[in-house]
């Protein structure tokens, strides 16, 4: 008969393994509503050793927000290959499946739950923003964006970050259709924007001569075609500049 030995954690590693745990548990309920006694019981240790590795509770859900916006972050990686449009599709199947499993975190995240005007909390929200933003210049090949471009991407991540936390109560809309849907709203947002700049309508002929008809973009322009076949712009044909 053999005796089962508990190893002993680092300080590190017991610090990692108390942030997963409060990620977990925010990720079922609102940081306000966990305490440190039930983040304690789930981590198989004493209420006093929580205090030893994090002097509060508000030190230890603000370096589960760290966690969890550096995860949120990478959500909008994507390799630089194929059609904007499935592109945009697969980061924001990744960005719902993150907000679908991480709900109450996700909103105490953007929102700032307990920790609501720290600084620090301030910083990771705009870090979140500012990765997305970086990584979709990216995909657009842009490394100078002019200014309208800057409006569009900046306007496109909020409102992603917006729809994402009004979904949540609820859920209503399917989160499939929800996820094309904003794919289509860039798409808008970037054709407005070229209807007022040469510039953004260069960069949308550049865009749409890539997309297949079968594309995300492709679908926008049938289901515009279906109440406004006027409208219809077929993908691989050049969309007029604005009008000088």
């Amino acid at each position: 008969m053999t005796t089962g030995v508990r190893r002993r954690m680092g300080v590190e590693e017991r610090r990692q393994q108390l942030i997963g745990v409060a990620l977990d548990l925010f990720s079922h309920r609102s940081p306000d509503e966990v305490s440190i006694d039930e983040i304690a019981a789930a981590a198989g240790i004493s209420r006093p050793l929580v205090y030893h590795y994090f002097p509060g509770k508000l030190s230890l859900y603000e370096a589960a927000l760290r966690r969890a916006a550096h995860e949120l972050a990478a959500r909008f990686h994507e390799p630089a290959e194929g059609p904007l449009g499935a592109r945009l599709l697969r980061v924001m199947g990744r960005y719902f499946a993150f907000v679908d499993e991480h709900g109450p975190g996700f909103s105490a995240l953007m929102r700032g739950g307990p920790a609501v005007g720290s600084s620090r909390t301030n910083a990771m929200i705009d870090e979140v923003r500012q990765a997305a933003y970086e990584q979709i210049l990216g995909h657009l090949g842009v490394e100078r964006p002019p200014a309208r471009l800057e409006l569009v991407v900046r306007s496109w991540v909020s409102l992603a970050e917006s729809t994402a936390l009004i979904w949540l109560d609820g859920r209503r809309i399917p989160r499939a259709e929800l996820e094309l849907q904003l794919v289509h709203d860039f798409a808008a947002l970037a054709a407005v924007s070229a209807a007022y700049d040469e510039e953004m309508a260069a960069l949308l002929v550049r865009i749409v001569a890539d997309e297949p008809v079968d594309g995300p973009f492709g679908e926008l322009v049938r289901r515009l075609a279906a109440f406004a076949p006027g409208l219809a712009v077929t993908p691989h044909r050049p969309v007029p500049g604005p009008r000088s």
